[in-house]
């Protein structure tokens, strides 16, 4: 089974960005190491807070490769080790599950023309302004979504 490890000061993190959009969705990309076979670690991740609606959210590339290229930078281009892992964004009328929409976005990611063999999903929402929950799923080429473990 895929594992995804997130730390504290990122729940932290999505915790604040979350209570400064109130009821918008808003997400961005996320930024990993590959730690052991099948577990990653999340190093960083980018926030448009800007893009969102109540109930909708689409990443623009433009708005992400900054970041992207900053991680590469900073973790010296070590593509095999360090490397895009995939998307996040919030759900906060919705439960953290991907809709139809999710699904369609991330397989469309994995089987389209970029060489991107697999994207992990993660899905956050915020809760009385402070239960933070979170779900992450993995989507391959040709194959259907599994939920991953997230330990934190």
């Amino acid at each position: 089974m895929v594992t995804i490890s997130l730390r504290s000061d990122q729940r932290a993190h999505f915790r604040k960005c979350l209570r400064r959009v109130g009821r918008r969705e808003i997400g961005g990309i996320l930024m990993g190491e590959q730690v052991a076979p099948d577990h990653f670690r999340i190093v960083d991740f980018s926030v448009d807070e800007t893009s969102g609606t109540a109930a909708h959210f689409v990443r623009s590339p433009d708005h992400h490769a900054e970041a992207l290229d900053r991680f590469f930078r900073r973790t010296g281009s070590d593509f095999r080790r360090f490397n895009y892992l995939g998307e996040w964004h919030s759900h906060p009328s919705f439960p953290v599950r991907p809709s139809r929409e999710d699904i369609t976005s991330m397989q469309g990611l994995v089987d389209g023309e970029r060489d991107i063999d697999f994207s992990a999903l993660v899905i956050v929402r915020l809760r009385c302004f402070l239960l933070l929950e979170v779900a992450a799923y993995m989507f391959v080429r040709q194959g259907a979504p599994v939920h991953v473990a997230l330990t934190m």
